[in-house]
């Protein structure tokens, strides 16, 4: 049995994992971690889970005693514990926050995007763990940028569930705010933009324009192609919808894009190209991403959708533990969309 521990236990993505784990046949949760909660009951802050189990939140961290430990920190908060505090090197850590997303010299980190870094994962000790939309994102481009088709600047439009701001209240997380509303936040400017760019000059062609990132000083669109972001708060609970259009030097049919999509994803274990339209519900509360594209002219749209909680976070971890630990990488994760 794999035995882990969670920090950070308390939060949205906290208790998804939880929730994963519970049923995951080669896991055993250790110990959760909760310095506000400690001494309650999982299923006292997470509801859901009341009947499922009696683990209860804990301010200790035994580290010696697990084999993985998740980091369910917010953004900025795990490289701040790493330099207070010392986890064995036998335990593997897969950091959920984005603190070690881009790659450089001072961290180990692997980008854990199983569909382009599936061997470096398999070998590795530590994984950060992608972004919500920034999976989605990426998921939607990486086949075109592979074949080189990204020649212009991309407009990309998604809208988030209000999941995804956590479960720290805030004025636009409050229902009576949220519902029956929608709009616009971080304009060209989300931090999801740098790992994006990371992973598709990664695949792109040598003599293929460089994605420039727009929040890097010094930024000069002049130098290559960008991705023009602009991300919206929706009035649903989880689930990112995300359109790319992209602009090709020559028209392509329809079928000629989809093949590079099915071709590209062959191997992929949840994600799936579809030739007809697709819609939220296909693929929330599972971890599957689903991608659809159709061609009008030199243009075309890509769709992506995935649930931000699961594919976006800690469905997405799990797989990524999967493969760490060298077993079924679906394991705990056959998860099924409502039929309705």
């Amino acid at each position: 049995m794999i035995k882990v521990g969670i920090l950070g236990a308390a939060g949205y993505t906290g208790g998804e994992l939880i929730r994963l784990l519970l049923c995951h046949p080669e896991v055993e949760i250790t110990f959760a971690n909760s310095e506000s909660n400690a001494g309650n009951k999982v299923y006292e802050v997470h509801e859901g889970l009341l009947g499922d189990t009696e683990l209860v939140f804990t301010n200790e961290m035994p580290f010696t005693d697990v084999d993985v430990v998740f980091f369910c920190f917010g953004h900025g908060k795990s490289e701040a514990f790493l330099q207070e505090h010392t986890i064995p090197p036998h335990v593997k850590i897969i950091d959920l926050a984005q603190d070690f997303r881009i790659a450089a010299p001072t961290h180990d980190y692997i980008y854990g995007l199983p569909e382009i870094h599936r061997e470096q994962i398999v070998g590795c000790r530590h994984l950060a763990n992608p972004g919500c939309f920034a999976t989605c994102i990426q998921l939607g481009l990486l086949p075109l940028a592979k074949a080189g088709l990204l020649t212009h600047d991309v407009a990309v439009n998604a809208v988030t569930g209000s999941t995804g701001a956590g479960q720290k209240p805030g004025a636009t997380t409050h229902f009576s705010w949220r519902s029956d509303n929608f709009s616009v936040y971080k304009l060209f400017t989300h931090q999801h933009l740098h790992e994006i760019c990371q992973s598709l000059n990664e695949l792109k062609p040598a003599q293929a324009p460089h994605v420039v990132d727009t929040l890097d000083e010094g930024f000069d669109q002049a130098t290559g192609i960008s991705i023009d972001f602009i991300p919206y708060r929706g009035d649903f609970a989880r689930g990112i919808f995300c359109t790319e259009v992209i602009t090709l030097e020559e028209a392509m049919p329809t079928e000629a894009v989809a093949q590079l999509y099915r071709d590209f994803y062959r191997e992929a274990a949840f994600t799936h190209y579809s030739d007809k339209a697709i819609d939220l519900k296909q693929v929330v509360n599972t971890n599957k991403a689903l991608i659809h594209a159709e061609t009008f002219g030199r243009k075309v749209v890509i769709i992506s959708i995935i649930d931000n909680l699961l594919k976006g976070a800690v469905g997405q971890a799990v797989q990524n533990m999967n493969l760490m630990f060298g077993i079924d990488e679906k394991a705990g994760l056959r998860l099924k969309a409502s039929a309705f």
